[in-house]
């Protein structure tokens, strides 16, 4: 009986990853439309950084920042895997050196 047990709670912790990914994986991807682009970000400016809509799930209607890597333009739907993280604002480039 003890063994039983045991093994249900050993089998419960190798179903599910982190704490926040639980809903993902059941959910699947969410559908969210590109409203606008807000940037270009990373190293050679192939992350472009997005402003979303969500339309489908908990937080449906819901607008956030994401970053997207690829071609994208406004009315694209992306497919996110998740819908609590948003991605941080683009700093402002400050150029060395100028005299403004």
């Amino acid at each position: 009986m003890a063994k039983e047990k045991k093994e249900t709670k050993k089998q419960e912790k190798q179903k599910g990853g982190s704490k926040g990914s639980e809903s993902l994986t059941e959910e699947g991807a969410v559908p969210a439309i590109v409203e606008a682009t807000l940037g270009r970000g990373g190293t050679r400016g192939e992350i472009t950084q997005v402003k979303c809509k969500i339309l489908q799930g908990k937080n449906r209607g819901k607008s956030m920042r994401r970053n997207v890597r690829g071609p994208v333009k406004k009315r694209d739907i992306l497919m996110l895997r998740e819908t609590e993280i948003e991605a941080r604002r683009m700093g402002k480039r400050v150029n060395r050196g100028s005299k403004d």
